[in-house]
């Protein structure tokens, strides 16, 4: 097992913290004024949750060893969340249907 430089640790830690601060910075030095643009107000309403989806439905087809168990975990939480239920209970219920479906599959296959 090959261990990090302590050099190396710090130097990765001090470009992530760069980063993280410019993309913080950058827009309040840009737009100093309030921003009256109605469509610009609403892409930037928007960005959070795009960049949310984008980075969490990937994630969840790619967490199981087969397609089925993450749609029906997916669309369980896709439909416990359009009725209004709280995280936790979207949590529970999207692992509870892949649990299911996972069980199912592993019945029918064996």
């Amino acid at each position: 097992m090959e261990q990090i430089r302590i050099g190396y640790l710090l130097g990765g830690i001090a470009v992530m913290a760069a980063v993280t601060y410019i993309i913080r910075m950058l827009p309040m030095a840009i737009f100093r004024k309030k921003i009256d643009n109605v469509f610009i107000q609403s892409f930037l309403y928007y960005v959070p949750y795009t960049v949310l989806g984008a980075m969490t439905f990937p994630a969840i087809f790619y967490s199981t060893q087969s397609v089925p168990p993450a749609a029906a975990g997916c669309a369980a939480a896709v439909v416990l969340a359009y009725r209004g239920k709280g995280l936790l209970i979207v949590a529970v219920g999207a692992a509870a249907a892949v649990f299911a479906v996972q069980l199912l599959m592993n019945i029918i296959i064996v």
